[in-house]
């Protein structure tokens, strides 16, 4: 989505709605026309281009620049020939409409070059303010670029000394000719001409250290400060007229008038008298100007704006001020498009690349040159470091990864996989404290020793002689509650006699009979302890689990903000979202209203930049329902509606979209 992408569909619909009925006569000869000439090639071939120069395409509705060439040359209206045929009204007013439609492209792809040159400056600015921003990052850059300045020094100094060399050849050999040569030999010629040489070095060097007073007042680091505030200056005069420009050609290139909506009728592309052919030369003279003045630095905004405006005004090629055949003009203005497309963009491209370069931030090789020759003069003791301790570094990686490995396993995979067990009931990951059947088996025993017990001794288990069926299964049933009653009261026998119920009676029986007991007692409990472990089998499978995932997160989202991820990215992006609109808010803030309270063409042209970058945020950040109506909101606030209405729309924008420009919590 682009600010360009939009203006050149609106103006492509209002040429789509360009009235062909005023060229109809009473007697229908236009109709004749028309008719007889669709099936003429030329007329296909214009039809076929016209079509390709509308903007369908979603994705890409300017043209690129060699495929706008292209289509011009092949319509013929570039290097076309006088000897051919004028064209009939039908085929004129199609060339126009094709001529019209390549202005349109251009002037799009004008708009998209100036947009691409104003946005990479800002960077360039904000480094040189790092740079002035303290004495340290000054200094730093002095570093940087001393080598530079030293051979840059040093070509002055031998080019003046090669100079001054050849002019005292040249005063010698006409000395030589006129008979005041005495002679020498080789060897004290030669060593009299280093010496002569080295001589005019050293003169050299001194008028320049006497010229270059101010070098010898001010350190090296004021001097490079002052450098570095003349390159900041022009390249901020360089983003103010280019700003300048777009504003230009934004509010006065193909000013078709109306809405572009299908029932404004009061545009001139609805009215019969031809004028939006006019608004087409005029825009087309209008690039022209802008292109050539653009890059003029020496002179004001104001200057170059009045420039423009008077060199539209005054351009010879507009049919306002050549008596030529009206139609031979669409012909004129394919070939000044074509100029333009084929010189004075491309001229302009390398003119605007090459003032950047100049004052521009250094190059890599040049910011970077200290730290890579450091690292180059300490290869090799870095090299003789890992020669030596290879061993314990290989050792050191290897117990890194095998830490990392069995750090994986043993608290990621192996927890997640006895959940998962956990999940599924498998019955070899259930928590136990003791085995299953080891209860049933001691309670088992119990009865048996209880009901063996009640039989040999009936009498003082239960008072009688003998037992029944039916008194053996309630001791049986008791037994499995927990009631050993027929054991107790032989045992409170024994002990009135203690001795001699250990000796002659049964109260070593009866107590082991009750450490049973003790024993199926204890082992109910454990039961109780290992249903509830197993009923929370599945919360401790997730507290195990827990430390590793949470290790494993926060190393993610470490490495992540180290090495950038969407949450990452999404934070930048929201927070260049914000540093954008502060920049919105601050051009309105500077800037100063016309009489009838619209920004200047500066200002509108800093405002688009910054509301082209926004767009293009907006489609990373924004759902797809909620981008419609930023988009809307944003066409508002670079529509030149009036300052308040504008300030209004970067209100509601601030507002209605903090929730995603803010970015993620």
């Amino acid at each position: 989505m682009s600010v360009v992408a939009d203006q050149v569909r609106r103006l492509d619909a209002q040429l789509d709605r360009i009235p062909f009925a005023h060229l109809a006569s009473p007697e229908g000869e236009f109709l004749e026309q028309a008719s007889a000439g669709l099936s003429s090639p030329r007329v296909q071939r214009l039809l076929r281009i016209i079509k390709t120069l509308s903007t369908t395409s979603a994705s890409e509705p300017v043209l690129p620049l060699w495929r706008l060439q292209s289509l011009l040359s092949h319509s013929q209206l570039v290097n076309g020939s006088d000897d051919e045929p004028g064209p009939n009204q039908y085929e004129a007013e199609l060339e126009w409409l094709l001529v019209s439609k390549a202005t349109v492209q251009t002037y799009g792809i004008i708009m998209d070059t100036l947009l691409d040159q104003i946005i990479p400056l800002s960077d360039h600015i904000w480094y040189w303010d790092d740079v002035l921003s303290s004495p340290s990052n000054s200094t730093l850059y002095m570093v940087q670029t001393s080598p530079l300045r030293f051979w840059s020094w040093g070509q002055d100094i031998y080019e003046d000394s090669k100079n001054r060399f050849q002019r005292g050849r040249a005063v010698s050999r006409s000395d030589e000719l006129s008979g005041q040569n005495f002679g020498g030999s080789v060897s004290s010629g030669i060593s009299q001409t280093w010496r002569c040489f080295y001589a005019i070095v050293q003169e050299s060097i001194r008028e320049r250290s006497l010229a270059n007073i101010h070098q010898r007042v001010m350190s090296p680091v004021a001097i490079c400060r002052a450098e570095v505030r003349q390159k900041q200056a022009r390249l901020r005069k360089l983003r103010e007229m280019t700003s300048s420009g777009l504003g230009v050609l934004i509010d006065e290139g193909l000013a078709f008038g109306g809405n572009g909506s299908d029932d404004g009728k009061s545009d001139i592309i609805m009215s019969n008298n031809q004028e939006w052919k006019g608004v087409v030369e005029r825009s087309v003279a209008l690039m022209d100007m802008v292109l050539k003045d653009v890059l003029t630095l020496e002179a004001g905004v104001a200057e170059f704006e009045d420039k423009v405006f008077a060199g539209v005004e005054e351009d010879p090629e507009l049919s306002i001020q050549v008596e030529e055949d009206e139609s031979n003009r669409p012909a004129v203005v394919a070939k000044r498009l074509h100029n333009l497309l084929e010189f004075q963009l491309p001229a302009h491209l390398a003119a605007t690349k090459d003032v950047v370069a100049e004052n521009g931030r250094p190059s890599r090789l040049v910011r970077y040159w200290l730290p890579a020759t450091a690292l180059l003069l300490s290869s090799t003791t870095i090299f003789r470091i890992f020669v030596n301790r290879r061993q314990e570094i290989l050792d050191w990686i290897t117990d890194f990864g095998r830490t990392v490995q069995d750090f994986w396993l043993n608290w990621v995979v192996e927890p997640t996989r006895k959940v998962l067990a956990t999940i599924r009931h498998d019955s070899n990951s259930e928590i136990a404290i003791m085995s299953k059947d080891s209860l049933k088996a001691d309670r088992d025993s119990l009865e048996r020793m209880v009901v063996d017990f009640a039989l040999e001794n009936p009498t003082v288990a239960t008072g009688a002689s003998s037992l029944s069926e039916s008194q053996v299964a309630d001791i049986r049933a008791k037994v499995k509650e927990g009631d050993v009653t027929p054991i107790l009261r032989a045992y409170e026998k024994d002990l009135r006699q203690p001795f001699m119920g250990a000796v002659r009676g049964d109260l070593v029986r009866t107590l082991l009979i009750q450490v049973q007991k003790t024993k199926v007692d204890l082992e109910i409990a454990l039961s109780g302890i290992d249903s509830l472990l197993k009923s929370q089998e599945l919360v401790f499978g997730f507290i195990g689990l827990t430390p590793g995932v949470l290790v494993s997160i926060g190393l993610v989202q470490y490495l992540r903000g180290i090495f950038g991820g969407k949450n990452y990215g999404q934070e930048r992006k929201a927070s260049k979202s914000v540093r954008v609109l502060r920049n919105i808010d601050r051009i309105f803030s500077e800037a100063t209203p016309s009489p009838n309270n619209l920004l200047s063409y500066k200002d509108h042209g800093l405002l688009v930049c910054e509301v082209h970058l926004l767009r293009r945020l907006a489609h990373q950040l924004l759902p797809a329902d909620v981008e419609k109506d930023f988009l809307e909101d944003l066409d508002d606030l670079a529509n030149l509606k009036g300052i308040q209405s504008q300030l209004r729309a970067l209100d509601r924008i601030r507002w209605a979209y903090s929730k995603w420009l803010k970015g993620p919590d």
